[in-house]
């Protein structure tokens, strides 16, 4: 876990989202948290995750998502050499999920 983010306002952060229980739910709640550039940047972020762990190359995700080639190191780095494996965790629970 990376301490620099850990304090209690992030906490109380995730709380808040764990207690989300439907997809609506999260609409509402993101929609008043995020700015849309900000919820469409992590939604990219996760289908670039699903692309990569789906073995699709950088040219591909580039074309369907849009996303850049930095963001999509970024998201490869964070995916296969960080010690959090957060992608991996949720990819793992969405398993079977289609984009």
């Amino acid at each position: 876990m990376n301490s620099r983010l850990k304090n209690d306002s992030t906490d109380f952060l995730f709380k808040a989202i764990l207690s989300l229980e439907t997809e609506e739910e999260c609409y509402r709640f993101f929609e008043d948290l995020c700015t849309s550039s900000e919820l469409k940047a992590m939604s990219q972020r996760m289908v670039v995750a699903k692309m990569l762990s789906d073995k699709k190359i950088y040219n591909d995700i580039e074309k369907e998502t849009g996303a850049s080639t930095a963001t999509i190191s970024r998201v490869k780095r964070a995916l296969y050499d960080n010690d959090t494996y957060g992608y991996s965790l949720v990819l793992e629970k969405l398993s079977g999920e289609e984009l």
